[in-house]
This record gives structure tokens, C-alpha cells and sequence, in this order.
């Protein structure tokens, strides 16, 4: 924060939005507060509240990968919708925070590959659409594609290089950004 008053609001906020995050059963739901409670813990390392929330929540998240998951379908469902690199992303962090390396290679599985069935064959990012979406033996949807996927695959492979020291993962990064300077099916910069 820019000065400690912000800071200290958004701790507060932060503590009073936390039990919400126990009824949270939407795995993104539960991704997207991991996402937010691991950077939190680097800051406040001394929060019984919050690691014991994120204990919780990526359990509940790597038990759902788990439970789903198989060889040709590393993945939580059986339709890839949206905002799909949160999932694989929040494992990650957690797995990393926790000193979980099962989480983490799950994470990494995932992320490889959501990014294998969203290369197109000519190599560049051909994001799943919302119109369809890629349900388990269907195709990969090709309308509607957003950009927080794309936004969503950087970020992740951002912080799996960090994870790995892998520089390939930075590499992926960057595949995933040239979406947006055109790099995509219309070949047309966003």
C-alpha cells in the first residue's frame, strides 16, 4: 500500500471477508480466496486465521483435483470453463506456502495441460470460448473467447517459473501474452 492507513484498511477488510470464505463449495470460489489468502501470509506470516483458512481451502481444492483427475484429464471437472489457470494457479500457491509438492505438481500438470489443449496448430493461444466451453470427448468451444484467460495463463506460468526456476515456464508467459498483440485465431491485436 501506499501509506500505512490503506495498508491497515485492507488488512481489516481482508479479516472480516475470511469466514465468508468457508462456505465457499465453487472451487474457483475457493482458488480465487487462496489466490488472495498466500500473498496475505507473506505479509502477515503470523495469522493462525488465515493459514489455517488456506490449510483448509487447498485441501478442499487438491481433494476435488484429485477425486477428478485421470491421465488424458487432469483437470477438476468435466467441462473446462472459465478463468481456467486460477485453478491449477491457486494450487500452486498453496502447494508452495504449504511445502506441498504433491499440490504443486498437480498445479503444474494442470497448467501443462490447459495450455496443450489451448494450442492451436499453427502454435499460438486458441482459447476456449464460452460458447460451448471444452466439455470431457467434445471440442474445445471457438466463440467468445476472453481475454482474462489469457490474463489468467500468464499469471500462472509467472509464477511457476518463479516455483520451478524454470525458465520455460517464463517462456509459456510470454506464448500466452502474445494473445494480446495478435497472436491469436484473427491474427488481430486486442
Amino acid at each position: 500500500a501506499p501509506h500505512e492507513g490503506i495498508g491497515q484498511l485492507a488488512a481489516n477488510l481482508f479479516e472480516k471477508a475470511m469466514p465468508a470464505a468457508r462456505s465457499f463449495d465453487a472451487i474457483r470460489s475457493q482458488a480465487f480466496a487462496l489466490l488472495g489468502l498466500v500473498p496475505y501470509l507473506q505479509v502477515q506470516p503470523d495469522a493462525p486465521a488465515a493459514r489455517a483458512l488456506r490449510d483448509e481451502l487447498a485441501e478442499a481444492l487438491f481433494d476435488a483435483y484429485q477425486a477428478h483427475a485421470c491421465d488424458d484429464w487432469p483437470w477438476w471437472e468435466d467441462t473446462v470453463t472459465y478463468d481456467n489457470a486460477k485453478l491449477c494457479h491457486a494450487l500452486l500457491l498453496a502447494g508452495q506456502s504449504m511445502g506441498r509438492t504433491d499440490m504443486i505438481e498437480a498445479g503444474l500438470r494442470s497448467l501443462h495441460w490447459l495450455m496443450r489443449i489451448q494450442t492451436a496448430e499453427t502454435g499460438h493461444l486458441s482459447i476456449i470460448g464460452n460458447q460451448g466451453w471444452y466439455p470431457r470427448g467434445g471440442a474445445c468451444a471457438k466463440f467468445d473467447q476472453q481475454p482474462l484467460e489469457a490474463y489468467a495463463l500468464v499469471d500462472a506460468c509467472l509464477d511457476a517459473a518463479a516455483i520451478t526456476q524454470d525458465s520455460a515456464w517464463t517462456q509459456s508467459a510470454w506464448w500466452a501474452f502474445r494473445w494480446f498483440l495478435g497472436d491469436n485465431d484473427l491474427a488481430t491485436p486486442l
